[in-house]
C-alpha cells in the first residue's frame, strides 16, 4: 500500500466521520465584514542603492531615476554624465495599507526589482512615496532591505522592509456615531445571510438587522446603542452562527486528494469498475465474471444504503483497496449519471 493511498484513507476516514455533524458554529466576524473596514493596496517606484555590484546593468530609467534623486538632494548632473551603476537598481514598492490607519504608524513593505538586477541583498530603499488608486499618497517607504529565502533556494530579486514605510494621513471613517451599518458575507447564501439577521435580531431584542440578499445585512442601530457604534459592532461581530455551504466533492487529480463537503448525497444508483460492482439502495448479488470459472473468483460485490453520501461511499470503496484514481473515475461517472446530489469540482 503506497503512502499516498494512506493518506487518502486517512483524510477520507476524518472526512467521512465529519460529514455526519453540523457545521459548527463560526462568529460573525469570521464569515462577514463591515463595510468600509477593509486594507487598501499601496504601489510605488524607488531605487535602491549600495549593492555589490548586482544591481541594474544599463537601464535608461534607472539613469534617470538616480539622476533626478541627485538633483533633488542638490547635486547637479550634466546630461552628458554617466550615471551608469551596477550598485544601484529600480525597484516597484507593494504594501497593504490597513483600515483604520494612523499617521506615525509603520507597516511592512514588499521590494521586486523592476530591471535586470540579479540581487537587492545587503541594499538600502531610499525614500519612495506609496500611493493609491485614487493617486494620493498614504505613506513613505526607506529602510535597509532583507532578503529571505524561497523553496528551493533563495530568491533574490524580492524582498522586505519590516516596518519599512511610515504612513502620512489617517485612513477610516468614524464608526461611533454611525446610524447604519451594512455587512457582507465572505461566501454569500441565502440561509446563511438569514440565520444572522435572526441571530442579530434576536440578541438585540428587536428587527433591526435586514437581509438585503444572499451576502448583504444592514443594520440598524438601537437607541440604546446611540454614539456607541464600537460598542455595538463588537457585540455583533461576537455573535456565533451556523454558517450553511453548499454541497461540493472537491478533487484533485494531481495528489489524489478527495475533499467532501456537509449535505453531498448519492441517489440510487449501481456503479461497476473492473472487477467490482457498488449498488447504492439496491439489493448484492454475487455474480460470476466472464471467463472467470476458471479460477473460481467472484465479483466483489458491495451494497450501500440509499441514504449514503459520498463519504459513506468512498468510505466503502476505500476498504476494498481502490486506487485514488480509479476512485475519482467512479465519483466523475456518478456525477455524469445525475446521481451526485452536488457540485464536483476537479482541480
Amino acid at each position: 500500500m503506497t503512502k499516498k493511498f494512506i493518506l487518502l484513507q486517512i483524510l477520507v476516514l476524518v472526512l467521512a466521520c465529519a460529514i455526519g455533524f453540523q457545521a459548527e458554529a463560526a462568529r460573525l466576524k469570521d464569515i462577514a465584514n463591515i463595510r468600509g473596514v477593509r486594507s487598501n493596496q499601496l504601489v510605488g517606484y524607488g531605487v535602491v542603492v549600495g549593492l555589490n555590484g548586482t544591481g541594474d546593468s544599463s537601464v535608461d530609467f534607472t539613469n534617470q531615476s538616480v539622476g533626478r534623486m541627485l538633483d533633488r538632494l542638490g547635486v547637479k548632473t550634466g546630461e552628458g554624465d554617466s550615471l551608469a551603476s551596477q550598485n544601484v537598481a529600480a525597484v516597484i514598492i507593494t504594501a497593504e495599507l490597513p483600515p483604520f490607519a494612523r499617521a506615525g504608524n509603520k507597516m511592512d513593505v514588499t521590494i521586486s526589482a523592476l530591471g535586470d538586477a540579479s540581487s537587492l541583498r545587503g541594499g538600502t530603499l531610499v525614500q519612495s512615496p506609496l500611493r493609491a488608486a485614487d493617486q494620493q499618497i498614504y505613506a513613505v517607504a526607506q529602510g535597509q532591505i532583507l532578503v529571505g529565502s524561497a523553496a528551493g533556494g533563495v530568491h533574490e530579486t524580492v524582498a522586505r522592509i519590516p516596518n519599512g514605510a511610515m504612513i502620512e494621513r489617517d485612513v477610516g471613517a468614524e464608526f461611533s456615531n454611525r446610524r447604519m451599518f451594512r455587512m457582507t458575507l465572505h461566501n454569500p447564501d441565502f440561509t446563511t445571510v438569514a440565520r444572522v439577521a435572526a441571530t442579530i435580531n434576536r440578541e438585540l431584542a428587536g428587527k433591526y438587522a435586514s437581509a438585503l440578499d444572499a451576502g448583504t445585512i444592514d443594520l440598524v442601530v438601537p437607541p440604546p446603542y446611540e454614539g456607541r457604534g464600537v460598542e455595538l459592532l463588537a457585540l455583533i461581530e461576537s455573535l456565533q452562527v451556523n454558517p450553511d455551504t453548499a454541497a461540493r466533492v472537491v478533487v484533485n487529480e494531481k495528489t489524489g486528494t478527495v475533499v467532501i463537503g456537509h449535505g453531498v448525497k448519492i441517489s440510487r444508483v449501481a456503479i461497476s469498475h473492473g472487477d467490482l460492482t457498488l449498488r447504492v439502495g439496491g439489493v448484492a448479488e454475487n455474480r460470476e465474471p466472464a471467463g472467470a470459472g476458471a479460477q473460481g473468483a467472484s465479483e466483489r460485490v458491495m451494497l450501500v444504503e440509499e441514504s449514503a453520501n459520498v463519504g459513506d461511499i468512498v468510505k466503502a470503496m476505500n476498504a476494498m483497496g481502490i486506487s485514488p484514481k480509479d476512485l475519482i473515475t467512479v465519483l466523475q461517472s456518478i456525477k455524469a449519471a445525475g446521481a451526485l446530489q452536488g457540485d464536483l469540482e476537479i482541480l
